[in-house]
């Protein structure tokens, strides 16, 4: 098909679209963060909405029939809240400057630093012209309407070339990622890193040992609404610890419960046969993939964090074989247990030509300090030495 047998409309609701049409644009590289099922999830709930600064702005192509062929995810967002790629020192520059950044455009999953695909489009021999004309797409979203910016996080690797080609530079962003090679146990797991972090690790477990915590896992199909009520509890409660609100809903994940059991994996740590703590992986079986998203204690235990949150899922995704575990976006403290550095990037695009500019030389000199970032974690990598030092 050629490019003038497209036609591009917006969808302020998933609901505008029908979910096996959407779901049907999805491959294995996508996660389950993309299906229907959890972004239709987080609007019915509230969670992204005009009202809470993420507006849905879906960016759909179609053909002149009306079939859905390609789709891109995006928000009109009036904040910079929830999105982990931290841009609120270009917002106030800009405004500074005496013009308004917010509204901007942002193709992410909202809450969600997870790296995926962005340009929903299918195989096939159109897939790169369908690509291109989502991308050409959300720049002319932005001018029509005189966004700011536009900005695109965590995309597949192979997606960002259509992002450069359009204008958009390039932000690194650092997460840290724990890897299966194999082991068939936790201890030899243990085993793999150097005898530092084997101890630390061992006198961590071995703290909350003390208290006689037991664990429950509980695969999604075999939970029900008290133990996502608790879930709940003990996922607000680490929020308002922190003064702050819980971006997601008791209702958002009961909705996740019902619509992909499968791809949800609860553990819940009890003393005493009182529960205390929990902790909830999302699974993509597909890619053999874990994601730990959200946890919570209503009592504080010594190292119960990483023991929930951490071992009990790496200790999971032995058992079935799951060869990635990604823990959450940033955090230093996940090496010492055992999760490697990976840099991923993000896309940017200002609509201001002089601004841009700056963008661009900022990231350069910031492109530069991650890639000395990660080159002195690697210094302190957690794994035992395969080199032998004169």
């Amino acid at each position: 098909m050629n490019a003038d047998q497209y036609q591009l409309e917006l969808a302020d609701s998933l609901s505008e679209v029908p979910a096996e049409q959407w779901n049907a644009l999805l491959d294995i590289s996508s996660t389950p963060f993309l299906r229907y099922e959890f972004l239709s999830s987080l609007e019915e709930c509230g969670c992204v909405s005009g009202v809470t600064g993420w507006q849905p702005a879906h960016i759909l192509l179609k053909d002149t029939k009306g079939k859905l062929l390609g789709a891109l995810p995006l928000y009109l967002k009036q904040h910079s809240y929830g999105e982990f790629v931290f841009d609120w020192s270009w917002a106030q520059a800009y405004e500074q400057s005496g013009k308004q950044y917010y509204p901007k455009a942002l193709c992410a999953i909202p809450f969600t630093p997870v790296q995926g695909s962005r340009l929903l489009v299918p195989e096939g021999e159109d897939k790169a012209t369908r690509q291109k004309l989502l991308v050409s797409g959300l720049k002319s979203l932005c001018i029509q309407n005189q966004l700011s910016s536009a900005h695109t996080l965590f995309p597949l690797d192979d997606e960002l070339p259509f992002f450069t080609q359009a204008g958009f530079a390039l932000r690194d962003s650092v997460q840290f990622h724990w890897h299966n090679l194999g082991y068939t146990s936790f201890d030899e797991y243990l085993a793999s890193l150097n005898m530092k972090r084997r101890k630390n690790i061992r006198r961590e477990r071995s703290q909350v040992n003390l208290h006689e915590i037991e664990f429950l896992h509980l695969d999604g199909e075999c939970t029900n609404d008290q133990d996502w009520k608790f879930f709940y509890k003990c996922y607000e409660n680490t929020y308002l610890e922190h003064q702050s609100r819980p971006y997601l809903s008791e209702n958002f994940f009961k909705f996740l419960a019902k619509r992909m059991p499968e791809n949800l994996h609860l553990i819940i740590a009890s003393k005493k046969g009182l529960s205390i703590a929990a902790s909830l992986l999302v699974l993509d079986r597909n890619s053999l993939k874990a994601y730990g998203r959200y946890w919570g204690a209503l009592e504080y235990i010594p190292n119960l964090h990483f023991e929930t949150a951490y071992y009990q899922a790496i200790e999971y995704c032995i058992k079935e074989g799951i060869q990635t575990f990604e823990g959450g976006a940033q955090g230093e403290h996940k090496m010492a247990r055992g999760f490697l550095p990976k840099t991923i990037q993000s896309a940017h695009w200002i609509s201001d030509p002089q601004f841009m500019a700056a963008v661009e030389n900022f990231l350069q000199r910031e492109q530069a300090g991650i890639a000395q970032y990660v080159d002195e974690l690697a210094e302190h990598s957690p794994m035992k030495s395969t080199t032998v030092l004169p």
